[in-house]
């Protein structure tokens, strides 16, 4: 399984989440989840992002995101949503290993998680 942690501002599009994600996809990607702040999973751009392309789509509170180590903390993200992470904690939490670290595409940041 492979999580796409996905951190984005309010309002973000589908578009903006779909383009960030396919950026950092392994390429044959198929079970996937995308996995986020739970006040976040209730965005428009990322639910209709998820439906798009048949991917179930998890929110966690900020505790349960601060509760993981990452290499990426930001105290910038910290002040504003009480977690340190979005993408790597979200991608970390569903996923178990970081295949790729936190990266930045506009208003969305991906990070992605693989299990066995």
């Amino acid at each position: 399984m492979i999580t796409v942690g996905v951190g984005a501002s309010t309002g973000v599009s589908a578009a903006e989440v779909l383009a960030a994600v396919d950026a950092v996809l392994p390429p044959a990607a198929s079970a996937v989840r995308l996995a986020t702040l739970d006040t976040r999973a209730h965005e428009p751009g990322l639910r209709e992002a998820a439906a798009r392309r048949g991917w179930p789509l998890v929110g966690h509170p900020a505790a349960v995101l601060a509760r993981v180590r990452v290499p990426s903390p930001s105290p910038r993200v910290a002040a504003a949503v009480g977690t340190a992470s979005v993408a790597e904690a979200a991608a970390l939490l569903e996923g178990g290993a970081l295949a790729v670290p936190k990266t930045v595409h506009g208003r969305v940041t991906v990070a992605v998680g693989t299990s066995g």
